[in-house]
């Protein structure tokens, strides 16, 4: 299988370049696909993409709340409605983004967006360092300082933040949350919109099922079911 997903990273060349390797596969495009950017989720998390956006050259970015969500206002970023305003001017905004810290919520509107034709993009911070071979999926987005290392496949609306590491043959799956400083040594796989904490460390060949919570500064060295949270070193299931 061939995966192909548009991924903004700082660039100063105006030509595309494509890697390609055994499946694997990491597309750079020009600032052609730059122009206006829409931002879905306007919060604090909303402001820290659209800061990324414009690090990687987007002369336009909007931001659009979430349909019954509370909204704030950034400058110097316009907030230009809701998530239907977006949806009945597609013409206007080539490209989304969604920015909402919720894994569920994320997930949700990033699917919801996609069904009705919108094309989404990939983020990758200009001081992140990523893999040629390694794979991002669509609307996922790579801090500063964060590290994804080579055969790792990271799904889609996937969030990999500031100086998180990602290490050799990771699997993460669509909704991820890995924390700011959080590190997956190789080949752990997380399951769909889980969220690793902040520093939390996921020993090698570890697996996380779905909805699963990592707490802050946890050191996982065993399998974690779906929808479990542990905590603590080593980690262990919260007590009700």
């Amino acid at each position: 299988m061939r995966f192909i997903v548009k991924v903004l990273v700082a660039t100063a060349i105006s030509r595309s370049r494509t890697v390609d390797q055994r499946g694997l596969f990491v597309s750079i495009e020009s600032s052609q696909v730059m122009k206006a950017l829409a931002i879905v989720g306007a919060g604090q998390h909303g402001r820290v993409v659209a800061e990324c956006a414009e690090l990687l050259g987007c002369r336009r970015i909007s931001l659009f709340f979430v349909d019954g969500a509370p909204a704030h206002s950034f400058d110097p970023w316009k907030l230009e409605g809701s998530e239907s305003d977006l949806v009945a001017r597609p013409d206007d905004f080539p490209t989304f983004f969604v920015a909402i810290g919720d894994n569920n919520k994320r997930l949700a509107a990033h699917a919801r967006l996609k069904s009705i034709g919108l094309a989404s993009t990939t983020l990758v911070h200009p001081r992140a360092t990523i893999s040629s071979y390694s794979k991002i999926g669509e609307g996922s987005v790579v801090l500063a300082g964060a590290c994804v290392v080579i055969g790792a496949q990271v799904g889609e609306a996937v969030i990999i933040n500031t100086a998180a590491s990602v290490d050799h043959d990771c699997v993460l799956e669509n909704g991820v949350h890995v924390s700011p400083g959080a590190h997956l040594a190789g080949s752990v796989t997380v399951g769909e919109r889980s969220w690793i904490g902040i520093g939390a460390v996921v020993r090698q060949g570890v697996s996380i099922g779905r909805d699963a919570v990592i707490g802050a500064g946890a050191v996982v060295v065993a399998d974690v079911a779906d929808g479990v949270t542990v905590v603590g070193n080593p980690a262990r299931p919260l007590e009700p």
